[in-house]
């Protein structure tokens, strides 16, 4: 059993309750709800519609084998935006007040090829507590080839990291479909978590919708498009490059990024900061004025926000976003934030270099 981990608010910090009564103050002033408004529905409608569309298109073998391959790049983006955009937030409870709503609309994640039940408890409850907690966050712990916190053991191939990491991320969501899933659900402790049972209905919809998956993107294309096998096989690992790509760099700025840190805590497993605290100096946001990262990426590259108010719709992370910098600040704790995405990039980059090399 992995050491319990602890927050203490040793400094008494009123930096939450404040910030909460500020973001409380400003949906009570605005009138408005803190779950999906008509902007997140017409999201919602866009992506699973080009979903459907570009699988449609797919399907229908109007175009040549080079069209095909560049349709099934954009499906994969547009699996991957889903992810983000809609999965993500129903999975939270953000999408709606609603809990059947939300886990109506947090089933499209199974669809994605992905488990809603086993990233509940990977994202929601072990990364949304334990931030970049080497040893007890999933994110940061992906493979051995990849070092994403100092307290692992270096290794020489690490020093080519920051070049071999971004092909890496291609990988992403093929080991996720395929072997991610599997491994975690009969794992019996996730980070905290003890991840010893689960219920009937949860065995059955893990081999039920990865059944459905597999059947959708590769066992009726084989069928059906008048492809070559191999050619067809290419396109669905083309499809989850770029929506692998798409969704491992998302995240990755996110926390692993120049800045944000990777404490430990003490033999007693104590973190000597409040929890909110720790999320401020664990998390990083990038392109909070870009319209286009905005809508593409899902409220993710306001990660402060999102850690801070896990169940809030993602279409609000903006407008509070000021009113969360300008708290911090009253509070001297940092507020990370890379103003454009490739210098989030850069900074990814420069970090992972820099763990490749000796302290």
């Amino acid at each position: 059993m992995k050491q319990k981990i602890k927050f203490i608010n040793e400094d008494q910090s009123n930096f939450y309750p404040t910030l909460q009564a500020r973001v409380d103050a400003y949906f009570e002033e605005k009138g408005i709800s803190k779950h999906a408004n008509a902007f997140m529905i017409f999201k919602t409608s866009f992506y699973l519609g080009g979903l459907i569309l570009f699988y449609l298109l797919i399907m229908s073998g109007w175009f040549t084998p080079l069209g095909m391959l560049g349709l099934a790049a954009i499906l994969g983006l547009f699996t991957a935006f889903i992810g983000l955009n809609v999965s993500h937030d129903a999975i939270h409870g953000a999408f709606s007040s609603n809990a059947r709503v939300n886990k109506l609309v947090g089933t499209s994640f199974n669809f994605m090829g992905a488990n809603d039940h086993m990233w509940a408890i990977m994202h929601n409850i072990v990364h949304h507590t334990y931030t970049n907690i080497p040893g007890h966050d999933e994110d940061i712990e992906p493979v051995p080839i990849l070092r994403l916190s100092p307290d692992k053991e270096l290794k020489k191939i690490h020093r080519w990291q920051y070049i071999y990491a971004y092909p890496f991320y291609c990988l992403a969501s093929l080991s996720w479909v395929f072997m991610k899933d599997y491994v975690k659900f009969f794992q019996k402790e996730i980070g905290n978590y003890e991840n010893k049972t689960h219920s009937f209905g949860e065995y059955f919809n893990l081999f039920f919708f990865k059944a459905v998956y597999y059947t959708l993107f590769l066992v009726i294309p084989l069928v059906f498009i008048p492809l070559p096998w191999y050619q067809i096989l290419l396109g669905f690992v083309v499809m989850h490059a770029f929506g692998g790509f798409t969704l491992a760099i998302v995240f990755m700025l996110a926390h692993v990024v120049e800045g944000p840190e990777f404490p430990e805590p003490d033999d007693k497993g104590i973190i000597h900061k409040a929890w909110a605290v720790h999320q401020m100096e664990t998390t990083a946001n990038f392109a909070r004025n870009n319209p286009v990262v905005n809508f593409f990426c899902g409220g993710l590259n306001f990660q402060i926000e999102h850690h801070l108010f896990p169940r809030m719709c993602h279409v609000h992370y903006k407008p509070i976003s000021g009113i969360v910098e300008k708290t911090a600040k009253e509070f001297n704790l940092p507020y990370f934030d890379n103003p454009t995405f490739f210098g989030a990039v850069r900074s990814h980059t420069r970090l992972l270099k820099r763990l490749g090399q000796p302290a």
